[in-house]
Order: structure tokens, then sequence, then C-alpha cells
């Protein structure tokens, strides 16, 4: 389970949107998270938006996974079901350990907002030296929806029974 904490431990999370249509002045799900980030009490350490090309995201993600001052990377778009979409396909091989349940809980809380499309999600989540990497898709709600029920809390260290903060 980790060490308990009874207290906040603020953390350095990298932000990256993935679009191929979407510029930095229309990023409203990057926007989102640093701004939920930030309210939370972390750190923004860094933030990129880049095409969903899938050898740009593996070397962005890995430069921010070898960084020592960033301990969880925030991936929003590239994780749908068309060809185009390379998120899971980038990320997924650097992971030392992936965690299985994210993106299982992550379509679960979405069927109840988008039904049956919920299964063309792709979202998905590992750790790899010591860095969380949580990817989700690209829209505004969706960020929302991983922020708030899954990622927020699993950021605090004061989180029981787990969270993954000692992990980091």
């Amino acid at each position: 389970m980790g060490q308990k904490h009874n207290e906040f431990i603020p953390l350095k999370i990298a932000v990256l949107t993935v679009s191929n249509s979407r510029t930095a002045a229309e990023d409203s799900s990057g926007d989102y998270l640093v701004s939920a980030l930030s309210e939370a009490g972390h750190q923004l350490a860094d933030r990129a938006l880049l095409a969903d090309d899938l050898y740009q995201i593996r070397s962005r993600v890995s430069q921010w996974i070898a960084d020592e001052g960033i301990q969880v990377v925030l991936v929003n778009g590239g994780t749908g079901f068309n060809d185009q979409n390379r998120v899971p396909e980038a990320v997924g091989v650097l992971f030392d350990r992936t965690v299985k349940g994210f993106g299982e809980l992550f379509r679960q809380l979405s069927f109840a907002e988008i039904k049956g499309s919920a299964m063309q999600s792709r979202a998905l989540a590992g750790l790899a030296n010591r860095t969380l990497i949580c990817c989700l898709p690209g829209s505004t709600g969706a960020c929302r929806l991983g922020w708030e029920k899954l990622i927020r809390d699993q950021l605090d260290a004061r989180t029981k029974p787990c969270n993954f903060v000692s992990h980091l």
C-alpha cells in the first residue's frame, strides 16, 4: 500500500496535448488540466502540444520520464480508435508497469455519459522510471472526468487506502 502521509505533497506535472487540428490557443483540454492540477496544489513542470505522430510523442514523453524533476505526465488526445490515434502505441511501450484498472475504470465512468461509444476509448496509464503517465481522450469533458474521478485523488498522498505518490 505504500507510505501513509498526513499532509499534501505537491507534485511536478507535465501536460501533453496530442492533436492534429488544435493550436495552443485552442487547447481547452490542456488548459483545463493545467488549471485543475494547479488548483489541486501541484506545479506545472512543462507543457507541449504535438501532432499525433508516434515518434514525436514517444520522444517527448521519454524526455519527461528521464527528467527527475517530473513525477507525472498527463497526456490528452490521441487515444481514440481511428488509425490516426497513436498515443497507446507511442506511450504504452515505455511503461515499466501498466496500471490496468485505469483504462477499465475510465471506460466504465464514460459509459454513464456516452454509452457504448466508451468502448472505443483507449485511455491508459502506467509507471515508467517512477513517473506516472496517464493518457486521456482529448475532449475537455473526458479530461475533467479522468481528473476528477481517477487522477486527482491518486496524486494526493493523503488518499487512503493507497495512492500513487509513494511510487513516484
